[in-house]
């Protein structure tokens, strides 16, 4: 008895008996788990493939329906045979944490004693809720996209001190036990942008792929999208020359007038002298802003602290000398 028993016909069969019963009696029932990656898509609806295959099997061959160990290690051979049959198989792998969700997961852990937290805990429950919202994963994920069992389990995987563990877990915990303060406020940021629906896959944005600060991808997006704000640079540049400041990087002295022309005047983009997980949500003040050149905003926000204007213009200065 092999896959190529398994009719569509049966397949549907087992499709009714997962909708009468529900997913969770449904596994009980065939003795599977669910799936990692691999659900039937049918009718709109996500089912755990290799149940569904298991259980049509038996309706087929009017047999005992195959059970976890006739179909070990099998997931892309049944996802074949359910696409030969004419159906749809969607592909939804569980994607990594982002350093967003680990700091709120480690938040957790660290407001419950560094102890891990059950997947029963109202805590786990509003994080799983939070991050299950689409504003932050956008497309269509699988059923137990981040569920509280899975929250719990990477609360876990934070407090364990494993040498195998994610280095990324790792970074984060280190983080929050050298500034605890910074990292709660971070944080607690982070879960309110989430909630305002400003989610942490709004496209590309090579500033934020490259960075590594600690402001966290979804800060660093507020962020940048608040110094790239038009009205904001064209207050500061009238600012600067009202004053009879240069339109010059404050860092390097690049001058894109001098070195582009007409195109380069008035070029210059305006960064926070103040990183915003630090100093919180306020009102940008003209004297809060720096006028930098492309290339000193990036380096400014790239690397783990977040370089000061002052600093960066110290290793500049430095660096010229040599």
């Amino acid at each position: 008895m092999t896959l190529a028993d398994v009719t569509r016909p049966a397949v549907l069969a087992a499709v009714a008996e997962f909708d009468r019963l529900g997913r969770e009696q449904f596994l009980k029932v065939t003795g599977f788990g669910r799936a990692r990656s691999y659900y039937l898509d049918y009718e709109g609806r996500l089912y755990d493939s290799k149940p569904v295959i298991g259980y049509a099997h038996g309706v087929s061959t009017e047999t005992t329906s195959w059970r976890p160990a006739d179909l070990r290690g099998e997931d892309k051979t049944v996802a074949q045979r359910l696409e030969a049959l004419g159906f749809t198989v969607a592909f939804l792998p569980n994607p990594d944490w982002t350093r967003d969700e680990i700091i709120l997961a480690c938040d957790l852990v660290e407001a419950n004693g560094w102890h891990q937290l059950d997947a029963n805990d109202e805590r786990v429950k509003s994080l799983s809720d939070l991050l299950q919202s689409p504003t932050i994963h956008r497309g269509r994920r699988n059923p137990d996209f981040r569920n509280p069992a899975g929250v719990a389990l990477k609360t876990y995987n934070i407090v364990a001190d494993s040498s195998n563990g994610n280095q990324l877990d790792k970074l984060v915990r280190e983080e929050f036990r050298a500034n605890p303060q910074e990292m709660r406020a971070l944080a607690g940021r982070i879960r309110e942008l989430f909630r305002e629906g400003m989610g942490g896959e709004s496209g590309t944005d090579l500033d934020v792929d490259e960075a590594s600060g600690r402001e966290g991808g979804v800060v660093l997006r507020a962020h940048l999208r608040r110094e790239r704000d038009p009205k904001l640079r064209r207050k500061k540049l009238a600012d600067a020359k009202r004053r009879g400041v240069s339109i010059v990087c404050e860092v390097c002295g690049f001058d894109f007038e001098r070195v582009y022309g007409d195109r380069g005047r008035d070029y210059i983009e305006c960064h926070h002298r103040t990183p915003l997980h630090v100093t919180g949500e306020t009102e940008t003040r003209l004297r809060d802003l720096a006028l930098i050149c492309s290339n000193c905003h990036r380096m400014a926000h790239r690397g783990n602290p977040w370089l000061t204007v002052e600093a960066l213009k110290t290793l500049v200065v430095g660096r010229a000398a040599l």
